[in-house]
């Protein structure tokens, strides 16, 4: 194949648990994202059970594709059947592989004592992880269990990769993984796609469906693939398109003129950014804090994810109450008693009274009615009341009804408060929303 030429992926996840419902699958997104940025096409993800049988059929299943990466399966104990499953399918009988043993040994030493783990079990099990398919390279492990980069077998056309299944250590194996010398010589084979991520907020994909098929009338859009999905309550459009492709070229600034005619103005990234990175700049050089009611402490629980939040986040209150508003807060009674905790009047109080109590540069205050009772008709659920303010007085106040149940009223709260930062923050010359 030449260079440049597609390069064709399936991911396939095991564990009973993820097809009874009781975790999620978190590392086959995950994966895939990661492929398409090296150029590799994710056709497809399976979820299969811990039992041999059922992982060697997804297995064959893929037999057609370049690359197969697995997540799960790998470890200690009986149903950590993986590793044996691809040294079966590809014919690379399992061996031991001695310098991965004393790696994995030195690792289980560390947590022997203090557990009173049983020694023969641990020498049976370091034993286990330590076996290799003849010909793959293993992967230094970030918890015990090595992972693997095996090579196509006589009869099985693809490159297998073979990762462990908490998040965390496939995360973490990552790069050792993608430099494996299996992996690597199906890269060669290809090239990152050329790629726009745009990021929209307050825009439905029904007018994203609308604006492409206008640029359809005109444009091809069979060379450019598009992907739109709503994540975090924003519309990402994601361009992707071949390296030299000159009509998926002409198609990609087509698109990307029109969706900047009709909805530049929603338009927070162009780079993919989420807008929680994106806040986490704006707010280098400045100090922020928090009044939330309906909300409950889920934004301050969002500014402080990141690590370095400290640098800005100065703290936050969660004034549920009339009383802990008043008390707290210094929103006049009058104010509760006239308008009432939700209202403009009311989340314009919280925020100066943020300002004054721990002197930041920015506040923000959320009140609202997230239900499922408590609504009015002049004050339906669903009706939320923000403020963010600056010290010097810049305010900006809004009042939507937000859709849904009550946990998406308060995650959308959350995500709109961040927007309205995000616009008080960014400078008029350089705002993009």
């Amino acid at each position: 194949m030449a260079a440049g030429a597609r390069v064709t992926a399936g991911i396939v996840a095991t564990g009973s648990e993820l097809l009874a419902g009781r975790v999620r699958d978190a590392n086959g997104p995950w994966i895939a994202e990661r492929l398409g940025r090296l150029g590799i096409d994710v056709t497809e993800i399976v979820l299969v059970g811990d039992r041999p049988e059922e992982m060697a059929a997804a297995l064959r299943s893929l037999a057609g594709l370049d690359l197969v990466v697995t997540s799960g399966g790998l470890g200690p104990t009986a149903d950590d059947l993986t590793a044996a499953v691809v040294a079966d399918l590809t014919g690379r009988p399992l061996e031991l592989d001695e310098h991965m043993e004393k790696v994995v040994g030195d690792i289980i030493a560390r947590f022997a004592d203090r557990l009173n783990w049983d020694a023969d079990a641990l020498a049976e099990a370091n034993r286990k992880q330590a076996m290799v398919p003849r010909g793959a390279t293993a992967i230094p492990p970030v918890g015990t269990a090595p992972g693997l980069a095996v090579p196509p077998g006589d009869d099985y056309r693809p490159t297998v990769l073979v990762l462990p299944g908490p998040p965390r250590e496939v995360q973490g194996m990552w790069d050792d993984a993608v430099a494996s010398a299996p992996v690597q010589a199906l890269l060669e084979r290809t090239e990152p796609f050329a790629e726009t991520h745009l990021r929209l907020f307050g825009v439905p994909e029904s007018e994203i469906a609308a604006t492409l098929r206008a640029v359809g009338e005109h444009t091809d859009l069979a060379p450019l693939e598009i992907v739109t999905c709503l994540r975090d309550f924003a519309l990402e459009v994601d361009l992707r398109r071949a390296p030299g492709d000159e009509a998926a070229a002409v198609a990609h600034d087509a698109v990307v003129a029109e969706i900047d005619a009709r909805h530049g103005a929603a338009v927070f990234s162009r780079t993919g950014e989420t807008i929680d990175e994106i806040l986490f700049d704006l707010l280098s050089g400045h100090t922020i804090a928090t009044a939330e009611s309906c909300t409950g402490g889920l934004l301050a629980g969002r500014l402080t994810e990141p690590a370095g939040a400290s640098a800005h986040v100065q703290g936050g209150i969660v004034s549920y109450s009339n009383e802990a508003k008043a008390n707290l807060l210094g929103v006049p009674q009058q104010v509760l008693d006239t308008h009432g905790a939700v209202s403009t009047q009311a989340v314009q109080a919280m925020a100066r009274g943020a300002i004054e109590r721990f002197g930041v540069d920015v506040a923000v205050a959320i009140s609202g009615i997230a239900g499922p009772g408590g609504g009015t008709e002049e004050k339906p659920v669903g009706y939320v009341c923000f403020c963010v303010r600056t010290a010097d007085g810049t305010e900006i106040v809004r009042d939507p009804v937000l859709p849904g149940a009550r946990g998406d009223v308060r995650e959308r709260s959350v995500v709109l408060a961040m927007h309205l930062v995000r616009r008080i923050l960014t400078p008029r010359d350089q705002a993009v929303s």
